[in-house]
C-alpha cells in the first residue's frame, strides 16, 4: 500500500466513527440512572445516592483528567508509538465540563449528605484548618482549579486537532467542514504553520501536567481526606492522580479495542503498539502498588491513632472484603497477568486485565470515601447506589461519542509517523538478524512488500 493510499485511507477513516453503541448504551444508562437517582432522592435514600454520586464524580473525573494527562505526557516525551491511538484518549476531554457541573451539584444539593460528618467535627479543629475546610473556600478552589484544568485541557486537545481538521476538512460533510474551517482558520498547513502549532502544543502540554498534579491533589485532599478531617496524608494527592493516570491507560486499552475495528483501522494497530501500551499499564500498576505501600508503611510504623484509624476502618472488619478486592484487582491480577509479552499483545487478555483494573479502581475510590461518610457498618450497594453510577457511566459514553462524531478520531499526520516508525524498526530488525546470521532473517524487500500488502 503506497503512502498516498495510506494517507487517503486514514483521512476517510478518521471521519467514519459514528459510535452508535456508545450513544445508545450511554443514553439508556443515563435515563435509567436518572430515574433511579431521582427515586432515591424522593424516597428517603437521598444520603446514600449523593454519597455514591460523590464516589462516581471522583472516579470519572479522574479518568477524564488522566486521559488528557496521557496525551500531554506523549507530547512532552515526543512519543511516536501512540500516534494511531492517541485520539482515543483525547476524546475523554469532553467529559471535563460534566465534571464541573457535578461539582456544583455536590456543593449545593448534596453537600449535607457528603460533608455532613465533617461539619460536625469542624468545631474541634484549629481555626486555620476550619477555614480551609469551610464550604465556600473548598468549593471556590475546587471550582477554579477544575475550570482551569478543563480550559487548558481543551486548548491542548484543540491544538492537536487543528492540523488534522485542516487536513480532512475536504472529506467532511457541510456541517463539520464549517466547524473545521472555523477552528483551523489560523492554520494554513505550511511547514512554518506546522512548526508553530507543534511549538504551541509543546507549551500547553507541560502546563497541563503541572496543573493536573495540583488540581487532582486538591480533589484528593478535599474530596477524600477532608471527609475525615482528623486524618492527614501528604502522599494521598500523588496516590490519587497517579491512580487516575493508571486508569486512563487501562481505559485507553478498552477504547482502542472498540475504536480501531469501528473505524476500520484494526489492521494498522499492530501487536507492537498494544505491547507498548501494555507495558505502560504494567509499569503504572507496579507504581500504584509502590505508592500504596509507601503510604501504608509509614502509617503502620509510626502507629499514631489519628493516622491508623483511617487504615484500620478499611482493612479490618466489614470493609476488609472490599480492601482485598482492591488489592487483587489493582495489583495482583494485572501484575501477574501482564508480566509476559503475549498477554500485552493479545487483544482479549489486554482488554480483560484493563477491565479488572478499572473495576478495582472504582472500588478503591469507593473504599476511600464511603467509610468516612456512611453510618452503615460496612459496604452496601442497592438501587440508591446504582442510580448515580449509571448516570455517570452513561454521561461518559455520551460525551465520548459526541466528541468522536464531531472531530477526527484518527490523526493522519501522527498515524503516518507511527506506521513509518514501525516499518523502519522492522527493516532494522531484519538487517540485524542478517548480520547475526540468524535463520529468522527476512529480507528488507520482503518487509516492504509485507507493509504494502497490509
Amino acid at each position: 500500500m503506497s503512502p498516498t493510499t495510506v494517507h487517503q485511507r486514514l483521512v476517510e477513516r478518521s471521519l467514519s466513527g459514528r459510535y452508535e453503541v456508545f450513544l445508545g448504551v450511554g443514553a439508556g444508562l443515563f435515563i435509567l440512572g436518572l430515574i433511579l437517582f431521582i427515586g432515591a432522592l424522593t424516597g428517603g435514600a437521598a444520603d446514600r445516592a449523593w454519597q455514591l454520586f460523590h464516589v462516581n464524580w471522583i472516579f470519572f473525573t479522574g479518568l477524564a483528567g488522566g486521559s488528557v494527562a496521557f496525551t500531554a505526557v506523549q507530547k512532552i516525551t515526543n512519543a511516536k508509538w501512540s500516534g494511531l491511538i492517541i485520539r482515543f484518549a483525547e476524546a475523554s476531554v469532553a467529559f471535563l465540563p460534566v465534571s464541573l457541573i457535578g461539582l456544583v451539584l455536590i456543593f449545593t444539593a448534596g453537600y449535607a449528605a457528603v460533608y455532613g460528618p465533617m461539619q460536625v467535627a469542624l468545631h474541634e479543629l484549629p481555626h486555620s484548618k476550619a477555614v480551609w475546610l469551610s464550604h465556600e473556600f473548598m468549593f471556590a478552589r475546587l471550582a477554579l482549579g477544575l475550570a482551569a484544568l478543563t480550559l487548558v485541557g481543551w486548548k491542548l486537545i484543540r491544538a492537536d486537532l487543528v492540523p488534522d481538521m485542516h487536513a480532512v476538512r475536504s472529506a467532511a460533510g457541510p456541517g463539520r467542514r464549517n466547524l473545521f474551517d472555523r477552528l483551523s482558520r489560523r492554520y494554513d498547513g505550511t511547514p512554518q504553520a506546522a512548526a508553530e502549532q507543534e511549538a504551541h502544543i509543546r507549551r500547553l502540554a507541560p502546563g497541563y501536567v503541572v496543573l493536573y498534579a495540583l488540581v487532582f491533589t486538591l480533589v484528593a485532599f478535599d474530596g477524600i481526606m477532608a471527609l475525615q478531617p482528623h486524618w492527614f496524608s501528604n502522599l494521598l494527592g500523588g496516590f490519587f492522580f497517579m491512580g487516575s493516570f493508571l486508569g486512563a491507560h487501562m481505559l485507553l486499552a478498552l477504547m482502542m479495542m472498540y475504536g480501531a475495528p469501528h473505524l476500520g483501522i484494526a489492521d494498522l494497530v499492530s501487536p507492537k503498539q498494544r505491547h507498548d501500551l501494555g507495558k505502560l499499564c504494567f509499569g503504572f500498576t507496579v507504581f500504584w502498588a509502590y505508592l500504596m505501600w509507601a503510604q501504608f508503611l509509614v502509617i503502620w510504623y509510626v502507629n499514631l491513632p489519628e493516622e491508623t484509624g483511617f487504615v484500620f476502618a478499611r482493612l479490618w472488619g466489614p470493609w476488609l472484603p472490599v480492601g482485598r478486592a482492591v488489592f487483587l484487582g489493582m495489583f495482583i491480577i494485572p501484575f501477574f497477568g501482564l508480566l509476559g509479552v503475549a498477554p500485552k499483545k493479545t487483544r482479549v487478555t489486554l482488554g480483560f486485565f484493563a477491565v479488572v483494573s478499572l473495576v478495582a479502581l472504582w472500588l478503591e475510590r469507593y473504599l476511600l470515601v464511603m467509610p468516612s461518610v456512611t453510618a452503615f457498618p460496612g459496604p452496601r450497594f442497592g438501587v440508591p447506589e446504582l442510580g448515580p453510577t449509571l448516570v455517570f457511566a452513561g454521561l461518559y459514553l455520551l460525551t465520548y461519542a459526541l466528541f468522536a462524531r464531531t472531530f477526527p478520531m484518527v490523526s493522519p499526520r501522527l498515524a503516518e509517523i507511527t506506521l513509518g516508525r514501525e516499518r523502519g524498526h522492522a527493516i532494522a530488525e531484519a538487517e540485524f538478524l542478517h548480520e547475526e546470521g540468524s535463520q529468522d532473517y527476512v529480507r528488507p524487500d520482503l518487509v516492504e512488500r509485507r507493509e504494502r500488502e497490509r
